[in-house]
């Protein structure tokens, strides 16, 4: 018989002492660090120790006794149940702060280089509804808070649960099958709340069923939303057809089709309806094919006189507006201070510099290599995935550019000696890496290039920390840009400039 667990405790009047990583907070009790969710220093709170490990233990606040003077009114109904905006309750000052600072404990503690004076960081011009794209789960189970488990006979004893009620909104932390039913989401223009629940409301009515991804059944299986500074939106359905029968996929096709047209007449804004027939095991499209219901296939984003097409499968930066900015300081980096207006009457003007060679690594959809490009002799980009490269390549033609060139395939595999020898060695690297960094065989290769200048853009300062350390060997770092892309989330973009030695 085994030794039963001893029950974990509730510590009583604990004051929450800083900011943690992933948004929570955290507190000492003995020789423990307690994290904690939901809560801002200050705070004062009774906390359920919920896990405990050997130098630390998470729990969960149950009342608080006291809230703290830095701490700002959550504005979401959501708050506190859906994980997405979990500093909502931290003043957007605050925000930039601790961000700031989490760009400086990780660069100094992971990558241990010498590091200049920071710059300060670029908060958002929006705070609210700055997103581009919304991604919502559909499910035949929603998720219920406590409180509403409070009302159900007989109630479970702990956390939350789900009834047989179908819901599209948010997945929740722990329950990939369950789905938290979005209301208002204020991430997003609310043309997206009219959207999202129109489509709920009229599956509901007609009978249209959601999907279980347990057994793998079901109709209506995800909801994408995107819109652009252009005023275009797209709307990407993906369905889950019954394919047991051919009656029972004439009739999965058939309600398709029905909710489509509706949504089609309901919102007019809708340039770009489309949908798509997942079968797989998961919600992702990159290797689906996707059809278009009503008007185009793409939509069109804005920067500066450039238009980039943003298809259904395209990566764009989700803050438009802060994009911008963060693209301005990689462009800055990349050729040096912008240039001085030329003066009216010079007698002699000094010869102008050759414009650099640039290499755009991790390009995705050719943003930065055609932001850059007009700047530059040649910009050469390569990404991993063709359908990125193929808008790139598009992106170039509408505007004009004709000093890119574009490849796909692994990073690793491309860039190689052999491919600098034959396109030249670069004056500037550019690269912006997934969450997980460069591989090592990429850092090796550019280190072997020895461009003058590398800009490095990440959104994961702990695996850009770690490529510098890397890369001191031959390069030291001379300027750094913390950039807030996603206001109310412990998420920053930063920049980092190094100069060889």
């Amino acid at each position: 018989m085994g030794r039963s667990k001893k029950p974990l405790p509730l510590l009583e009047s604990v004051t929450i002492e800083a900011v943690a990583a992933e948004g929570k907070c955290l507190f000492h009790w003995n020789d423990l660090v307690v994290f904690v969710p939901f809560c801002v220093p200050g705070d004062i709170c009774d906390v359920q120790i919920q896990r405990k490990k050997h130098s630390f233990a998470e729990g969960k606040v149950v009342q608080f006794i006291e809230y703290s003077k830095v701490r700002a009114t959550p504005f979401c109904q959501h708050f506190g149940v859906c994980g997405g905006c979990k500093w909502q309750n931290l003043p957007y000052k605050e925000q930039l702060k601790f961000k700031q600072q989490q760009v400086y404990d990780q660069l100094h503690r992971i990558g241990k280089v010498e590091l200049p004076e920071f710059r300060p960081i670029l908060g958002s011009i929006k705070t609210q509804e700055y997103r581009n794209k919304l991604d919502f789960g559909c499910a035949n189970k929603r998720w219920l808070t406590n409180e509403e488990l409070k009302n159900l006979p007989p109630a479970p004893s702990q956390g939350g649960g789900a009834k047989d009620v179908p819901a599209i909104g948010f997945h929740i932390t722990g329950a990939f099958d369950k789905i938290l039913p979005i209301e208002k989401c204020w991430l997003m223009d609310d043309l997206h709340n009219r959207i999202r629940n129109e489509i709920r409301n009229y599956a509901t009515a007609n009978g249209l069923s959601f999907f279980d991804l347990r057994a793998q059944t079901g109709l209506l299986r995800d909801v994408i939303i995107r819109n652009s500074a252009s005023g275009e939106w797209m709307l990407i359905i993906q369905f889950h057809y019954d394919r047991t029968t051919a009656e029972t996929l004439a009739q999965s096709e058939n309600d398709a089709k029905g909710l489509l047209q509706h949504i089609a007449d309901t919102f007019p804004q809708i340039t770009s309806l489309m949908y798509l027939d997942n079968q797989k095991c998961n919600d992702t499209i990159g290797d689906r094919e996707i059809l278009t219901f009503k008007g185009n296939d793409h939509i069109y984003e804005l920067m500066e006189d450039l238009r980039f097409k943003v298809g259904p499968k395209s990566f764009y930066q989700t803050n438009t507006e802060q994009a911008y900015h963060l693209y301005c300081v990689a462009r800055e980096f990349a050729l040096g201070a912008p240039e001085a207006p030329e003066a009216p009457e010079a007698p002699e003007a000094p010869e102008a510099p050759e414009k650099p060679l640039i290499y755009d690594l991790y390009t995705g959809t050719g943003t930065i290599a055609n932001f850059v490009a007009r700047q530059a002799r040649q910009v050469i980009g390569i990404e991993y995935v063709p359908e990125a490269i193929e808008d790139a390549k598009v992106n170039s033609q509408i505007n004009s550019i004709t000093n890119t060139l574009f490849y796909a395939g692994d990073m690793k595999d491309i860039l190689t000696d052999a491919f600098i020898a034959e396109h030249g060695r670069p004056d500037v690297i550019i690269t912006d890496p997934p969450r997980a960094g460069m591989h090592p065989d990429v850092v090796k290769t550019i280190l072997r290039a020895a461009p003058e200048r590398i800009v490095y853009v990440s959104c994961n300062p702990a695996t850009q920390a770690r490529d510098l350390q890397d890369l001191d060997t031959l390069y030291r770092v001379t300027a750094v840009q913390p950039v807030d892309m996603f206001p109310h989330t412990p998420h920053v973009e930063n920049v980092v400039l190094l100069e060889k030695r």
